[in-house]
């Protein structure tokens, strides 16, 4: 197969931190609120900006909190593990490196006295139906290192009494979701949005402020401080909003104020699922040609349209072991980043070894188009290695 002659016009397909958005340069930084204190007048006024800014774009119920906490997503979720488990017994799915890890938290760490785990290998979903709608629910929406995501939330038990806590990153923005069904929602700016990385943003249901607030005074563990967000038993106004624990950088907050206000210049949440769902049609229509390469999810309907995650299933690459895969995976993925078509895109460390794109919103579908014609050519170039190899 001859080299392509359409070249991707950007490279970036890391699934974290992620691409910019379309036509960003530094400029849109320009008017950073830089060498502030982010609690100056002028400091609080932008952190609440870039809450209100998400709240719109996410079209959240008036009466869900929103604000940025430290720790990227993981900050988030561990933020809400330390301080507001514990009254009920806990159902937690895991189906990927991230989901399995809150289980190890809340076993290991927390040492909760019941902790019921539901787990599946990458590729599947454990049985969702199994939540009890009188336990607290932790999972992933969608499984970064899997290309794994929940089809919807029909699953929820009606009329849950727990809460339910919802690591939502590299879902939100580019998956359409049901926030009335979620007390905590947590993700990171750095994935469909483009942004820096570093910093976390977490939602709260009224009932996920209460379980916070009730639960404060219960707390047997040590909890680090930056994860304190209530005190004197309440979570007052503007602690989440613009009154942060920890000292953000201001340079990252309008950087997302700059992703939000292009969001919302394109149609907001719909348009963004748009494009991200564009991005996978173009992967699936390319599949559905090819003889070499599969999706990891095993159904359609659970198929991530932001980090996909794709399986090579040639028979001469089935045949090596699990390290020679991972070796010959690798080799697929460095031709292309070599050639400046395509960086960041193997597999997650833990997973089988394959390829990992990110296709979320501020990628273009053209670059998608551009891609799949660079893949083919290089896995044909790495299996006429392999074959050379098996006669020799």
């Amino acid at each position: 197969m001859e080299k392509p002659v359409i070249r991707t016009k950007c490279p970036n397909f890391s699934s974290g931190p992620c691409a910019k958005r379309p036509g960003w340069t530094v400029d849109a930084l320009k008017n950073a609120l830089l060498g502030r204190s982010h609690r100056s007048k002028e400091g609080k006024a932008r952190l609440q900006e870039v809450s209100d800014r998400m709240k719109k774009v996410l079209n959240l119920p008036a009466d869900y909190r929103i604000g940025v906490v430290a720790g990227s997503d993981t900050g988030a979720v561990e933020l809400a593990m330390w301080t507001m488990l514990g009254p009920r017994p806990v159902d937690i799915f895991g189906w990927e490196s991230f989901g399995k890890g809150w289980i190890t938290d809340a076993v290991k760490f927390l040492k909760l006295p019941k902790v019921n785990e539901y787990k599946a290998d990458y590729g599947k979903l454990p049985d969702l139906k199994k939540a009890n709608p009188a336990n607290d629910i932790i999972f992933t929406w969608n499984g970064t290192t899997s290309g794994v995501k929940v089809p919807n939330l029909d699953w929820l038990p009606a009329n849950h009494e727990g809460i339910v806590i919802c690591d939502a990153t590299s879902g939100v923005f580019a998956m359409e979701m049901d926030f009335t069904k979620l007390d905590v929602v947590t993700f990171s700016w750095q994935k469909v949005l483009g942004g820096e990385a570093a910093h976390g943003v977490i939602i709260l249901s009224p009932k996920g402020v209460r379980r916070m607030e009730e639960q404060n005074p219960k707390i047997t563990w040590p909890v680090p401080k930056i994860f304190r967000l209530v005190d004197e038993g309440k979570l007052k106004p503007g602690e989440l909003e613009y009154n942060t624990v920890n000292t953000p950088s201001m340079l990252c907050v309008e950087d997302a104020i700059d992703a939000l206000k292009w969001a919302e210049s394109i149609g907001g949440s719909p348009a963004l699922v748009k494009r991200s769902n564009a991005n996978l049609a173009a992967f699936e229509k390319w599949v559905a040609k090819s003889s070499w390469i599969d999706f990891l999810a095993e159904t359609r309907e659970t198929r991530s349209n932001t980090s996909v995650c794709f399986k090579i299933k040639a028979e001469w690459f089935l045949k090596l072991s699990d390290e020679d895969r991972t070796k010959a995976a690798k080799k697929i993925t460095s031709m292309l980043d070599k050639e400046g078509v395509a960086y960041d895109i193997n597999s997650y460390g833990k997973a089988p070894a394959g390829i990992r794109v990110w296709c979320g919103a501020t990628v273009e579908t053209s670059d998608i188009e551009a891609l799949t014609p660079w893949l083919d050519w290089a896995y044909e170039a790495v299996a006429k290695e392999y074959s050379r190899e098996a006669v020799k």
